[in-house]
């Protein structure tokens, strides 16, 4: 992570309150999320079909798919945000759509870099995650060291005092990750989150959700970089209205899903493999 990004990389060794062993959290209770035969479309033609799959807790996840392919439209399924024509959505074992644990939860948004028109500053916005936890009254001196450590962690503790207006786009998204830290969150949601990062920027970013990963939060990551899923993430899940492939990463690399998915050619899935 370069210095005008922000500093060093993330200190997940020392974590925040919201960094948890993986192996400590094991896999006993429900899946992060779990969707069974899902369908959903906005008129009469399906945008996602019969989809069912699982994210257990501690997972690296990466959903891939064609411009059209209802990935976003997935990830608002997940979260609650719609509901299914048919079949089920559920978040930590309870049905999305009446989900009210917002803590656990931290969803960076595509175009979260629209935040750079607001007067306030990255602290304030980071502050913003221990709203589930206290509303809206006076955060207490445990809630501002929260706040303090997660800046720390995503490398934004020495940009606190800026505002958000004099960001570049890593920048902005690691103080939105820092606010879904400072809402001690479980699962972290990104719906292509570097879309609008600088390209020097996007592999320290990519650095620090593998760090976060590794310090238990789950993450989903909705992303069209083929090249950063590949390398970052454990799992793929690729889709074009229904699922093509979901699995290692490494076979999804190997099989014909992206082919079949993309409808593309050989040399740009040599680019892939390459």
């Amino acid at each position: 992570m370069t210095a005008a990004d922000g500093g060093a990389g993330p200190d997940t060794g020392s974590g925040t309150d919201a960094g948890r062993d993986r192996d400590a959290r094991g896999t006993d209770g429900p899946p992060a999320i779990e969707l069974v035969e899902v369908d959903f479309g906005y008129t009469s033609t399906r945008v996602v079909e019969d989809v069912s799959l699982r994210v257990e807790e501690g997972e690296y996840v990466a959903v891939v798919g064609p411009n059209g392919s209802g990935k976003s439209t997935l990830m608002k399924l997940m979260l609650g945000l719609l509901r299914p024509d048919r079949g089920e959505a559920r978040l930590f074992g309870e049905r999305s759509h009446s989900f009210d644990d917002g803590s656990r939860l931290g969803y960076v948004a595509q175009h979260a870099s629209a935040a750079k028109e607001m007067p306030i500053t990255v602290r304030e916005v980071v502050r913003m995650g221990r709203f589930p936890h206290v509303g809206f009254g006076r955060l207490s001196a445990a809630d501002r060291r929260i706040v303090d450590r997660a800046l720390e962690t995503v490398g934004m503790a020495g940009f606190a005092d800026r505002r958000v207006t004099r960001l570049s786009g890593g920048q902005r998204q690691r103080a939105f990750i820092a606010r879904a830290l400072a809402g001690e969150a479980d699962l972290l949601v990104l719906d292509e989150p570097t879309v609008g990062v600088d390209v020097e920027s996007v592999g320290a970013f990519y650095d620090l959700l593998d760090g976060l990963n590794r310090a238990g939060i789950t993450v989903l990551l909705i992303e069209h970089d083929l090249s950063a899923v590949t390398e970052h993430a454990e799992r793929v899940v690729c889709m074009n209205r229904e699922v093509y492939f979901d699995g290692p990463t490494g076979e999804f690399v190997e099989s014909d899903a992206l082919a079949r998915a993309f409808g593309t050619n050989a040399r740009f899935l040599a680019e892939v493999r390459s």
